[in-house]
């Protein structure tokens, strides 16, 4: 009898240990093959930590990803990037529209300092400069990586994380050749108090079946919707919005839900209040009652966060969000005041004069009631007021010239190598001066607006 009992236990711990080892089992989709989880740690993989910020974020050396993708993904990405780009030439079908596209994902092996993550979601991301590299031919795309965007189809992949984070951006550092000004306008919007991504510098090398090709410098820029929320907000829970299209402009008759894109809370299908700014923003209190309009304005708007925005943004020039271009900003409900809280979004384009016509000027005065969360409040003198001294303060306390002469240096100094390294076809830089002048560029520049902001607030 004893013998049974020890013979049904030893086949009973067998079980086990087959079932244990199929749980920690994982077909790779790259190579095909089952592999176990030899890179698996918790704190590389699992989402039991923290975001690690030190190693994801370092500052002070360039990360290197590699990712492999397999013929057969690579191909699909192709021809999903071919049939939304090359005959449509926009979101929708109709030209360069207003919303990101909506690409297909793929599972990828991805590579850091010789550790694997599995089966990590990848696709291309961007509008307006993910249509004009692939008309031009330029095969440096941006990319956004999900790591556990294939978790129901690998169940063993449950909430994996790249070290607390999961999901992530590589911005391919578009129409700048100095490879900067995406991280620059993130960390100016962040080290003037106002909510922003925190970025690093990466390189990037893929594999789609013909060995590691190198893409080149990329911005890595950690997702609002991820992890900025918990990391800079003491409350997450709050409705966040990503408007994209006439209705992110605020404009009289523009609001539309389609356009103010929720990334927290979809299924309550509540936007009362973007809808309030909406209204508040447009009402004939404004005229009639200014007062009343002010402080109507103020139970649904961070005021003071949006002109402090408002004044860096100009003062740096960034040319391609909110005043020019009817995307690139967040909208979080923040919890602790129940008030709209503006989040900068995409600033490969800031730290120049600008395109589709310059940057807006300090005074702002050529601004039209078509951007009337600028419009409305310059028309008030304690709001012009604020402004006038949040850009004095921000050339003062943040973008100081020879502050920014330095980390300019640095990073010169950082990613030379690497800048000079790119490739035809994946780069933004055509020769290697085409670097040193764009750095030299941003050394000038951040004098000139220093310069121009004293002419304007005295």
């Amino acid at each position: 009898m004893k013998r049974h009992i020890l013979g049904y236990s030893i086949i009973i711990l067998i079980m086990i240990i087959v079932i244990s080892c199929r749980k920690t089992d994982i077909t790779d989709e790259i190579t095909g093959e089952i592999s176990d989880y030899a890179d698996w740690t918790e704190i590389t993989h699992s989402n039991n930590v923290d975001p690690d910020y030190q190693v994801v974020f370092e500052q002070n050396t360039v990360l290197r990803f590699d990712i492999v993708i397999n013929s057969t993904n690579w191909s699909i990405m192709q021809s999903d990037l071919d049939d939304q780009l090359g005959s449509s030439g926009g979101p929708g079908g109709g030209g360069v529209g207003s919303s990101d596209y909506d690409m297909v994902w793929v599972p990828c092996s991805f590579k850091f300092n010789d550790t694997h993550w599995y089966n990590v979601g990848v696709r291309y991301k961007g509008n307006s400069s993910l249509q004009s590299a692939y008309q031009s031919g330029n095969n440096k795309l941006s990319f956004k990586l999900d790591f556990d965007e294939f978790e129901d189809d690998y169940p063993e992949l449950e909430n994996q994380r790249f070290y607390g984070f999961k999901q992530l951006n590589l911005n391919n550092n578009f129409d700048d050749a100095s490879l900067m000004r995406e991280k620059v306008g993130a960390d100016l919007f962040r080290n003037f108090g106002l909510a922003s991504s925190q970025t690093t510098f990466c390189v990037v090398y893929i594999d789609n079946g013909s060995g590691p090709q190198y893409y080149g410098v990329y911005t890595l820029v950690e997702e609002v919707d991820d992890t900025v929320l918990e990391s800079q907000f003491n409350n997450d829970e709050g409705n966040l919005y990503k408007p994209d299209g006439d209705a992110a402009s605020f404009a009289s008759g523009t609001f539309d839900e389609s356009e103010m894109e929720k990334k927290s809370n979809e299924a309550e299908n509540d936007y009362s209040d973007v809808e309030s700014l909406y209204n508040i923003i447009n009402s004939s209190d404004r005229t009639t009652d200014i007062e009343k309009w002010k402080s109507n304005l103020n139970t649904v708007l961070n005021v003071d966060g949006f002109l402090k925005w408002l004044a860096a943004n100009t003062v740096m020039q960034n040319w391609d969000t909110y005043g020019k271009m009817t995307h690139n900003y967040y909208l979080y409900n923040n919890p602790d005041n129940n008030l709209l809280t503006w989040i900068p979004w995409d600033n490969n384009e800031a730290l120049q004069n600008g395109k589709m016509g310059n940057a807006l000027s300090l005074s702002l005065s050529e601004v039209g009631n078509n951007w009337p969360l600028i419009r409305y409040l310059m028309d008030v003198d304690e709001y012009e007021e604020k402004y006038k001294v949040y850009a004095k303060q921000f050339i003062d306390e943040v973008f100081i010239p020879s502050d920014m002469v330095t980390t300019y240096a640095g990073y010169y100094e950082l990613l030379k190598d690497y800048a000079y390294a790119e490739e035809s076809g994946y780069t933004y830089i055509n020769y290697d001066a085409n670097f040193d002048q764009a750095v030299a560029t941003l050394k000038t520049h951040v004098q000139s607006r220093n310069s121009a902001v004293l002419s304007y607030v005295n």
